[in-house]
This record gives structure tokens, sequence and C-alpha cells, in this order.
């Protein structure tokens, strides 16, 4: 069995254990003045249950990174090709020193003159031109400082008095608002638990509610569900 189907099997056993055991102890909430010892330990149980679950998929999606980092890095520079036994995780290191220093080469006039030559083919390729300019605006607009809390908005959906998290990414001047008559914002409304998914929905500007939480607070409240405020 290998590390993931563990970390799988972990995880089901320990909530398999609390739906069990709560079952069996659900009567003895009812009584709070006496702290039995089956009361202590169905505490212990449950506090356990918290600190286990978050650790176990840390380190479950820790698991799943790994893997993606080490099939991105060829074998030939991948230093756990010439090691006698495997460091996890060292591909991930390896990436963020890589993008560290071309990000650091990019702001340097060379740098900036070698990414104008790389910009500029990739927008004469028909195909690619398309896929790079859509991915070059998209990052250009979660990465700006100065709007970083201006993005971040409370709309209306799926429908009228249900409210969602999403991030406005640029006022609509296409057709869409020629059509509909009206002033439209393009928002960007993410899933739980995973943010890279999501709608891309167009609302009337008077409609859209702009909120003070920074892109990073935003994305936390998404994530863990709303348990968390965004601010830790």
């Amino acid at each position: 069995m290998n590390l993931n189907n563990k970390i799988l099997l972990f995880l089901f056993i320990v909530a398999i254990s609390f739906v069990i055991y709560s079952s069996f102890n659900w009567s003895m909430t009812k009584k709070p003045n006496k702290k039995s010892l089956s009361l202590t330990l169905r505490n212990y149980f449950i506090t356990g249950v918290v600190v286990l679950i978050p650790i176990g998929f840390t380190l479950y999606l820790s698991k799943i990174l790994i893997g993606i980092s080490s099939n991105l890095i060829p074998n030939n520079i991948n230093p756990n090709s010439y090691l006698p036994f495997n460091i996890p995780g060292v591909e991930i290191l390896i990436s963020i020193i890589f993008i560290t220093i071309v990000g650091g080469l990019s702001l340097s006039f060379f740098g900036r003159r070698i990414l104008k030559l790389i910009d500029d083919l990739f927008k004469r390729i028909p195909f690619l031109r398309t896929v790079y300019s859509a991915i070059v605006q998209m990052t250009e607009t979660f990465s700006k400082k100065d709007d970083d809390k201006k993005s971040v908005v409370l709309v209306q959906y799926p429908r009228k008095d249900v409210w969602a998290v999403g991030f406005a990414t640029k006022e609509n001047t296409g057709e869409m608002a020629e059509k509909t008559n009206k002033k439209l914002i393009n928002v960007f409304v993410p899933t739980t638990p995973n943010p890279t998914s999501g709608f891309l929905l167009m609302f009337p500007i008077d409609e859209v509610i702009y909120l003070n939480m920074t892109f990073e607070e935003a994305s936390k409240f998404i994530v863990s569900a709303g348990t968390s405020s965004g601010k830790n």
C-alpha cells in the first residue's frame, strides 16, 4: 500500500471512528454537570480528531504536490537521480529557487529585453497567442498590489439573497455590455475547497459589493469553506 492510500485510509478510519463514537455517546452531552470518565474520554477523542484531520489532509496534499513537482523536473537535473536515497520535497525547493531567480532576472535590463522577445514570439503564434494573452491578463489582474483590496467582491449567486465571495477582474466593455445596455463587471466566483475552478459571471456594477478583504484573506476564507475569517 502506497503512502497516498495509507493517508486516505487513516483519514477514513478517524472519520468513521468519530461517527461511531459520537453515536454511542450522544446522550452524554445532555448531562454537562456530570463529568464522568466517558465524557472526558469523549472530549479527548473529539480534540484528537480536530487536531489530526488538518494534519492528515496537509500531509496528503503535500504528497500530491511533491509528486507533481517530481514529474516537472527532468531526471537529468533532478538531484534525487544522483543521490543514494530520495529526499522528498527537494523538487519543490528547486522550483522555488528557479522561480525566484527568474523573477530577479526579469527585473533587470537584459531580463526585460528577453521577456519582451518571448512575449512577442508567443503573440505571433496563431493559437498560442490567444491562450498566452488570456493567462497574462489574468495573472496581471490578480497580482496588482494597489488594487488588491478592491478586487474581492460580494455578489448574489446563484440566486437572490444567497451571497458568494468572488474576484472582480475588470469592467466588461465588450458586446455583452452593449447588448444588455448595462455597465457590467466580470467576476470570477471560485469553488470550495478548490479555488482554481469556478465560474465567470457578469454582474451589473451596482449589484456588486466591494469588500476590504485582500486576495489572500478571501482565498483562505474560500478554501476553509468559511471556517476561517482570513485574517490570520
